[in-house]
């Protein structure tokens, strides 16, 4: 009797799955051990007591067991249940069903509508970036409909853009601004680490609870580590699947902070030695890998704005820092500006894009040097100005940007619900520079 003989008498129905024995539980791992598995490996792990089942992902491997970061919490899991290797992966499902949804870091809907329809694709989550080869150059502009980022910070078509700010000075705000106004076909918002309140709250009061072609991925602060890692994972696959689609995509992020935080607990958690604040190594090999899958391809373009939660307003903090060395551009948002009633509240002395000079023309750029110049001089002599050191008179230069002072503030300055477009903006800002 052959081989073949054999294997066809083989009743494939009492075959079993492999499956491998929990060793042991910690209060954030699980280590087991009875697969040959490989770092980054999706896992099911079943209770047998409480018949249920949770997602996990192989984070390290000793020579005989692995260490496993489950999806959600462990609770009820005992020594011995099983845990079965996913083949497929971790993926998402894509297609224009998701415009309008809220779903979470799995791409599952949690917004009461039922199931999501019109799906196309499965994504991988995990993914390579393009090769610097086959990326588009950034010459178009990208208008955001917020008069101080169009006039002096203009960002391209594929820009990767920061939004520095401490705590409570405005950034969400200002992210919903630019989803409102912004001129991209398909918005996608990711909220990572937020607040449970704050997602209804981002709808209705920043989105006005218009989702009209925008899908948003919500992972809250109670939600496991893995989550909030893969939630902004979640959000650059769908954001890819509808630029390969052809459409001009904008991305947005809040925030990278807490996404860092989600991966400092899965790193420490995993042996990983604690490097600069407590963030181990991994957290600044991660940070590339999400922020550098966005940009133009030959298909479409997406265009991403990251916010970043500045530790004590300290711009140095090791995540400001790291972010802004790896994005095209950086919007710093100032308390000093806030406690002013001045907003948006962005500090354009200390922002920059480093691309405005590819997508606006000459004179654009020439009249933001120009107006630039002048804020500079306001801000270096304000303090001359208001104990009485500095007369009329003494510098021509000083006494024009004075003079304008009040009528820059009123150009910078726009309401929540204001929206403009580009060629609105561009007119008023000349008319500024008069």
């Amino acid at each position: 009797m052959n081989i073949d003989d054999i294997l066809n008498k083989i009743d494939s129905s009492n075959l079993s799955i492999a499956f491998g024995r929990i060793k042991k539980i910690s209060t954030t791992t699980i280590n087991a051990t009875g697969l040959e598995v490989a770092v980054g490996d999706i896992v099911r792990i079943e209770s047998e007591q409480h018949l249920y089942t949770v997602l996990g992902m192989v984070a390290s491997i000793n020579d005989d067991d692995f260490t496993i970061v489950p999806f959600s919490f462990i609770d009820g899991f005992r020594i011995h249940d099983k845990v079965y290797l996913q083949k497929d992966g971790l993926s998402v499902s894509c297609g224009y069903g998701l415009l309008g949804r809220v779903v979470n870091a799995l791409g599952e809907p949690i917004d009461g509508k039922g199931k999501i329809s019109d799906i196309e694709d499965n994504s991988a989550i995990n993914k390579v970036s393009m090769p610097a080869l086959e990326r588009g150059i950034i010459d178009q502009r990208f208008s955001t409909g917020v008069k101080a980022i169009d006039s002096m910070l203009t960002s391209g078509k594929g820009q990767k853009v920061g939004i520095f700010a401490g705590s409570g000075v405005g950034k969400s705000t200002l992210m919903g601004m630019i989803v409102k106004g912004c001129e991209a076909q398909i918005k996608v918002v990711a909220l990572i680490g937020e607040r449970g309140r704050e997602i209804p709250e981002f709808i209705h009061y920043n989105l006005n609870n218009d989702l009209e072609n925008t899908v948003i991925i919500a992972a809250t602060s109670d939600e496991s580590a893995l989550m909030r890692k893969y939630g902004a994972f979640t959000a650059m696959a769908i954001a890819e699947f509808f630029r390969d689609k052809g459409h001009d995509v904008l991305l947005m992020m809040d925030s990278v902070t807490r996404f860092a935080m989600a991966q400092r607990e899965i790193g420490l958690s995993t042996g990983e030695p604690p490097v600069s604040r407590g963030y181990p190594p991994s957290v600044f090999a991660l940070l590339p890998q999400l922020m550098e899958r966005a940009g133009n391809n030959a298909r479409g373009s997406i265009t991403a704005f990251f916010t970043v939660l500045v530790d004590g307003d300290d711009m140095n903090d090791p995540i400001a820092d790291q972010s802004r060395s790896i994005l095209d551009g950086h919007i710093v948002l100032t308390r000093e500006l806030t406690e002013q009633g001045f907003y948006p509240p962005i500090n354009l002395l200390k922002s920059a894009s480093r691309v405005m000079d590819k997508v606006v023309d000459k004179e654009h750029y020439n009249g933001f040097l120009k107006l630039k110049r002048v804020l500079s001089l306001i801000k270096e002599n304000e303090v001359l100005v208001r104990v009485g050191a500095y007369k009329s008179g003494m510098d021509p230069e000083l006494d024009n940007a004075m003079a304008r002072k009040e009528k820059i503030r009123e150009f910078l300055t726009q309401g929540t619900s204001e929206q403009y477009d580009y060629n609105q903006i561009v007119s008023m800002f000349k008319k500024v520079l008069q």
